[in-house]
């Protein structure tokens, strides 16, 4: 049976959907030491997910550095805080590391943050956004491309709370675990598609349109 997919994932169908949450073990990073076994350990797996969390600034043209890179294999998901760490010799290695895919979304946008901490040289990094377009869908944020592609809803709550805070609670560190997790599981879905073609693509017009949806690609 085929895949039903969207162009335009429809917000409002997003809270009726199961929940998902990375189920592994989360480990926070503050030493290089640490930092130095940890990127050991990631760059011995066969594919990591990546993501970057930022305190939000509610000031007028106040913007904060980046304070975390989480960076998840399929069983384990490491949280580095940049704001003790900095770019760690460890971590500008990961970074630039030419060989195991890195799996982002708005991958860009979380290296020019990066940037913002220090020089190097971006490895083998991977935006799904840069991807997704290939099979017709038009949504990029996490959430609802999750929802469309997976029938799973992940949880934003705590986007705009303090990550520079001493402790990041429970919740801030399943956050930024599942985010990083799920830009794998994304991209394994992503190559299944692309290599089966088992779905079907629905073209969700603008409201106001005759016509609202219609079917316009079989795999």
């Amino acid at each position: 049976m085929n895949k039903i997919l969207f162009n335009k994932f429809d917000k409002s169908l997003i809270s009726s959907l199961p929940t998902e949450n990375f189920e592994g073990r989360i480990v926070v990073v503050i030493s290089p030491e640490e930092a130095e076994k940890a990127v050991n350990y990631l760059l011995s797996q066969p594919i990591l997910g990546v993501d970057t969390e930022t305190r939000p600034s509610f000031k007028r043209g106040w913007q904060y550095k980046v304070a975390l890179l989480q960076v998840a294999a399929e069983d384990i998901c490491f949280l580095f805080r940049l704001n003790h760490l900095g770019l760690a010799p460890a971590l500008i290695r990961l970074l630039e590391d030419k060989t195991t895919p890195k799996i982002g979304l708005s991958w860009h946008d979380d290296l020019n943050g990066l940037h913002r901490l220090g020089a190097f040289t971006p490895g083998n990094f991977i935006d799904l956004q840069d991807h997704v377009k290939e099979i017709g869908i038009e949504d990029l944020s996490l959430q609802k491309l999750y929802a469309n592609m997976m029938g799973k809803r992940i949880s934003k709550r705590q986007q705009l709370s303090n990550w520079e805070r001493d402790i990041l609670d429970d919740k801030q560190k399943l956050y930024a675990a599942t985010d990083a997790w799920a830009c794998i599981q994304l991209y394994k879905e992503l190559m299944r598609l692309e290599q089966v073609k088992d779905y079907e693509l629905i073209i969700r017009e603008e409201k106001g349109s005759e016509d609202e949806t219609n079917i316009s690609e079989e795999g």
